[in-house]
């Protein structure tokens, strides 16, 4: 504690006798300032959590709200920011949501004739101040998670692995190949030829536009890692402009085998295993 024991009791007081009246007022002015895209219950559930751990740390010093003694209101802004953003919140209206309360303990401490109570005050508001700011960065963390978590799904969405054919995999590739889709694309086959004991792999790149060196070489462990597992990879689609590429860059696919076209490579696929496709006349 930084400030007067006395004065610290005397606002602690204060904010406690007048508690419900106001948190009354403050959820009214987030309601009216989220514009009735959050209940006024589930905003006093809220702050009341708030307000009680927050009564215990009047006369703390706000400048660094790291101890452990700021534990479990960190705690509680933190899930606070998390639900803001998932509910499609700004940051600034989920931070002014803490600065909210800094008026209405201004109006309520407004008729206090002792000076060292308003200093007290101000003291409260540079707390309240660093607490807003840790809702801040809090949010700001959230939605980086949440952004890693979609991307990280949108990959899982983006890089299927089927089934098509018996012991024949199949992984069809659209849009762009950079390095983190193509390590996915390698754990998922790998994990697909356990479960499934496949022993063909076709990898169709018939949808993709462009491929660098480092993305080829990912493809080429790809391959490899399924031969030490015991499965044949076979890569199709390859289209014209990839393959002058690939020239021009000088990567060898060695006795990797490619086919045109993911037809070409089901057939090749099911022909080593004994399975003769034939074309039957119909009429």
């Amino acid at each position: 504690m930084t400030a007067d024991a006395g004065h610290a009791q005397r606002l602690t007081e204060l904010l406690r006798t007048n508690a419900e009246p106001l948190l009354g007022r403050w959820v009214d002015a987030v309601a009216a300032l989220l514009r009735g895209r959050s209940t006024k219950a589930e905003l006093e559930t809220d702050f009341r959590e708030f307000i009680t751990a927050l009564l215990p740390l009047v006369g703390s010093d706000g400048r660094d709200v790291s101890g452990p003694e700021f534990g479990e209101i960190r705690s509680l802004l933190e899930d606070y920011s998390r639900s803001r953003v998932r509910a499609g919140f700004t940051p600034t209206e989920t931070a002014s949501s803490v600065f909210s309360l800094k008026r209405e303990v201004f109006g309520l401490t407004s008729d206090e004739t002792d000076p060292e109570v308003h200093r007290e005050v101000m003291a409260f508001s540079g707390l309240l101040d660093a607490l807003g700011l840790l809702t801040f960065d809090s949010y700001a963390r959230a939605r980086e998670e949440i952004i890693r978590e979609q991307s990280e799904q949108l990959l899982e969405l983006t890089t299927p692995v089927v089934k098509i054919w018996e012991g024949v995999l199949a992984v069809p590739l659209v849009g762009t190949l950079d390095s983190a889709r193509t390590q996915v694309v390698m754990e998922k086959l790998l994990e697909m030829l356990v479960e499934t004991g496949s022993e063909h792999a076709i990898i169709d790149i018939t949808g993709v536009f462009a491929v660098d060196t480092q993305v080829a070489q990912h493809l080429l462990k790809t391959v490899v890692a399924a031969r030490l597992m015991g499965a044949e990879c076979i890569v199709s689609g390859i289209r014209p402009q990839i393959a002058q590429t690939i020239v021009a860059l000088g990567i060898e696919f060695g006795d990797i085998v490619t086919k045109a076209s993911l037809a070409d490579a089901l057939r090749h696929a099911l022909r080593r295993d004994g399975v003769h496709v034939v074309r039957r006349e119909v009429g």
